[in-house]
């Protein structure tokens, strides 16, 4: 068999670390003469690494996270109220693995979306599958799905990961419709133990606003709450803080 045989077999086999990396491979073997245990050693060692990786790259790309800043830029200072400890205990992750919620409440520009971004961050590191979007989007997407088996297809979508992020319930106002989609998304992940975690602008008792004409509101919440932790920040809008000091700066040049 010639190189480029084994290496289209290697690559049929799902061998693809051990296909790009061949030749180097085989010299180093042949090099340190291993034992044929040390080379298998090897070679699962590579293909171990390289699926870990390909695995991560592939649940980045499927979670939608976009650009985010990381957890070591975030000034801990500038919030007037906000719960760290809570945060970086769910950082951790544990509250995904036991399939409970956060619920993250602050005004416009406090660092919600920021902080629901480094919660998926890090469950796409812990190897969950995750998904973020934000509210509009979904409850949009849905609610214009007008055949059953198409809408069903997209709630399995919604409610199979493993960790849903929904940002910015509360922006908008939504029909009945779009309530009873929400309704069920987390009644499905709620009765098989996946975690959500989502942010919004305003109080519980608020969501009326939200969800005018719903009569699924009261319960909505009960079930998002019901094993959830709740984080308040209080604080004036950091992006207003940034976009002074940069006209600032303009000004002052």
């Amino acid at each position: 068999m010639s190189s480029i045989e084994l290496r289209d077999a290697l690559d049929d086999l799902g061998f693809r670390a051990l296909s790009d990396d061949l030749d180097e491979v085989l010299s180093h073997a042949a090099t340190e003469a291993l034992s044929h245990a040390d080379f298998l050693t090897r070679i699962v060692e590579m293909e171990r690494k390289d699926r870990a990786r390909r695995s991560l790259e592939r649940r980045h790309a499927r979670s939608k996270i976009g650009a985010f800043k990381p957890m070591s830029e975030y000034d801990w200072n500038w919030p007037d109220d906000i719960d760290r400890e809570l945060i970086e205990r769910a950082l951790k992750m544990r509250f995904v693995e036991e399939g409970a919620n956060l619920v993250i409440v602050g005004a416009h520009g406090v660092g919600k979306t920021m902080l629901l971004k480094n919660l998926a961050h890090q469950a796409v590191l812990s190897g969950h599958s995750v998904l973020f979007v934000t509210a509009a989007k979904m409850l949009g997407e849905l609610s214009a799905i007008d055949s059953p088996s198409k809408l069903e297809r997209r709630l399995k979508h919604y409610s199979g990961v493993r960790f849903l992020c929904v940002d910015e319930v509360g922006y908008l106002s939504y029909d009945s419709r779009a309530a009873d989609l929400l309704f069920e998304i987390v009644t499905r992940r709620y009765e098989s133990a996946k975690s959500m975690a989502l942010t919004t602008n305003l109080a519980f008792a608020d969501w009326d606003t939200v969800f005018p004409h719903a009569t699924c509101t009261i319960a909505l919440v009960d079930r998002l709450t019901h094993r959830a932790d709740i984080l308040k920040i209080e604080g004036s809008s950091w992006r207003r803080k940034e976009s002074q000091e940069w006209r600032q700066r303009e000004e002052e040049t």
